[in-house]
């Protein structure tokens, strides 16, 4: 017998307007452990039918919808939404991209990053990690994929009551090789790199900016494996510098643009520092880019957060010769496009700089964001001329 959820009757929560999560807090009783893992059903205070959901008493998020509708979590449930999943993506020719975005795929806890003939995914929920091997064997057959890595050892697993772990599905180790992404060719490790082994997320951004390069002197902070940098220098940019604390990153962006034969320099530094350095030094780039990691990985976080990239951004504006190009992103979905905004324009104030929006920046086609779900917005960002 499928299990019920109540909320409780003062409950002001966003289940009610469409978003796919239910908290603690929020329900009359939780039920008992043994349904962890398990899907049931949730329902509002008058009793109205309000989704089919996986539930586990460990997480603050207890109950995370599958369907509006009464739905088993079983292997016709997940061929049904992984083909689904997979079909949005078919116009998009390339073979790196996401095929899998979690609940705006229905598959909540669930990313899956093509690359090639590579699979990566990461499981975070208790109900899907149970499901891993059929998972696996779905997508194998769906995507003709040589190999799937499961990269499950990101935080969130622990908030879920689950272990952290790294193996492949052959349980062979995957070797780190070259790809060919838009045009360059990157050493990926897959199996034992940051997060899924490539940022995809970046991809449109990287020939975005790379198109004001030509001519200009580039600083690429944050540049993690050297995207931006080997754009821009292939678009002619006359000096390209990148910047980063991972050392391994540095490692490989050096090791990724000796490949490609552009010219690059890459330094490890703290990036905050290096600007901190530069404070009295006249202008002398044109061409800034800002890719932070998120700094406001919590709500409580996001005030220090916001601090944190106004001044990033005043010292990355100050650092601009008249008429260069900024262009900043955020990967925290705590920061709303206000705050961004609302950041950019104090740090222009306070930089005594006139600064335009070129261009607006979001997620690209294969990370489609829920509106009914602002979690599932976590790349933003704009491209702005400093005058």
């Amino acid at each position: 017998m499928i299990q019920t959820l109540k909320l409780k009757p003062n409950a002001n929560s966003r289940v009610l307007n469409g978003h796919p999560w239910v908290f603690a807090n929020e329900v009359d009783a939780l039920l008992p452990a043994s349904n962890d893992g398990q899907v049931v059903e949730c329902r509002d205070r008058t009793g109205r039918f309000l989704g089919s959901g996986i539930y586990n008493s460990k997480s603050q998020i207890i109950w995370r919808r599958l369907s509006r509708e009464r739905a088993a979590l079983d292997e016709a449930y997940l061929r049904r939404t992984l083909e689904a999943a997979i079909a949005r993506r078919s116009q998009i020719a390339s073979p790196f991209k996401r095929l899998v975005w979690s609940e705006s795929d229905e598959l909540p806890g669930i990313v899956v990053d093509q690359f090639g003939d590579t699979l990566v995914v990461q499981i975070q929920t208790l109900a899907m990690d149970q499901h891993s091997a059929l998972i696996g064997e779905i997508l194998t057959q769906l995507t003709g994929a040589a190999e799937i890595i499961y990269r499950n050892d990101s935080n969130l697993r622990k908030l879920e009551g689950i272990l952290p772990e790294v193996h492949t599905r052959s349980g062979k180790i995957w070797e780190p090789r070259w790809a060919t992404i838009d045009g360059f060719d990157y050493w990926l490790d897959l199996q034992g790199g940051q997060k899924t082994g490539f940022y995809l997320d970046q991809r449109l951004q990287h020939a975005a900016v790379a198109k004001y390069a030509k001519g200009r002197r580039v600083l690429d902070a944050f540049c993690n494996q050297g995207s931006f940098a080997m754009h821009c220098a292939r678009a002619g940019a006359t000096m390209v510098r990148g910047l980063d604390s991972a050392f391994d990153a540095i490692g490989q962006a050096k090791k990724n643009a000796e490949r490609n034969q552009v010219q690059a320099e890459f330094v490890g530094i703290n990036v905050f520092d290096w600007f901190t350095g530069q404070r009295d030094a006249a202008p002398a780039w044109d061409l800034i880019i800002l890719d932070p990691p998120p700094f406001a990985k919590s709500k409580s976080a996001l005030d220090n957060a916001l601090r944190g990239y106004k001044e990033l951004n005043l010292r990355a504006m100050k650092a601009l010769t008249p008429g260069g190009i900024l262009a900043t992103y955020t990967c925290s979905h705590h920061m709303q496009d206000a705050e961004l905004r609302g950041v950019l324009a104090e740090a222009a104030n306070d930089a005594k700089r006139r600064v335009q929006v070129i261009e607006w920046s979001n997620q690209p086609p294969d990370h489609p964001v829920l509106v009914t779900m602002a979690e599932s917005e976590y790349l933003r960002g704009y491209i702005l001329r400093v005058e």
